[in-house]
Formats: structure tokens, sequence, C-alpha cells
């Protein structure tokens, strides 16, 4: 499962190339620091969803674009290579099942940390 803030950074830095925007001119349109802008950029600094809305408003997508997980996956899913091995269409089931309850307490411990992460005073 890949952490969310890295697939936002990253779908960022693709509208980036795309538009051939520099860090600094994003960093200005959305009234942040480039220093802050960089902890963003590289998955180090939450973004907020107002700043996440005003990205996207800078580049005339929409937040879920930023969003997206990309539909390939570089990553090794152990869990779906080990259910190749697997007999019967039951067992697979139980797996696919334990698959998905193990993504949902993932995402559901980063929510919470997040969550701390949000509360915290920022820096501007």
């Amino acid at each position: 499962m890949q952490d969310i803030d890295i697939v936002v950074a990253n779908n960022i830095i693709e509208q980036m190339k795309k538009n051939n925007t520099k860090q600094i001119d994003l960093a200005n349109a959305i009234h942040v620091s480039k220093q802050i802008m960089s902890k963003m950029l590289n998955g180090t600094r939450l973004i907020s969803i107002a700043e996440l809305h005003k990205i996207a408003d800078f580049f005339h997508i929409t937040m879920d674009d930023l969003l997206k997980t990309p539909t390939e996956s570089t990553e090794i899913d152990v869990m779906r290579a080990f259910m190749g091995k697997v007999g019967s269409e039951e067992a697979r089931e139980a797996l696919r099942t334990a698959d998905k309850l193990a993504d949902m307490i993932i995402f559901h411990a980063n929510v919470r940390e997040n969550a701390k992460v949000m509360s915290e005073k920022w820096e501007m």
C-alpha cells in the first residue's frame, strides 16, 4: 500500500512537469514558502485540504486527480503472489478478505497519524 502523501506529491510533480511549472511558482501561487513546497513534494509535510484545493485550481484539475493512485504498482504484492499458490476458491476469498482488512487497518492507522499531525500548529 502506498503512502497517500507520496501519491499526492507524485501527482503534483507530474502536473508540474506537464505544465512546465517550477516549485517556486507553485509555492507563490498557493502562498507557501519554497521550503514548505519542497517538503510537500518530497512527502515529508502533509498537504492540507485547502492547499490541495488551491493546487488543483492552479492546474485547472480536480482534487480527485491529485489523489488518484497509479494504476500500475511497482511494489511487490506478497499477498497476491501467495494467492496464486492457494488451491481452493474459498481460501483465495479468505485471503482477499484478509488483504482488504489489512489495507483498512493500515489506512486507519495513517488517518490517525495524519490527524495528529494536522492538529499541530503549522509554520508558514
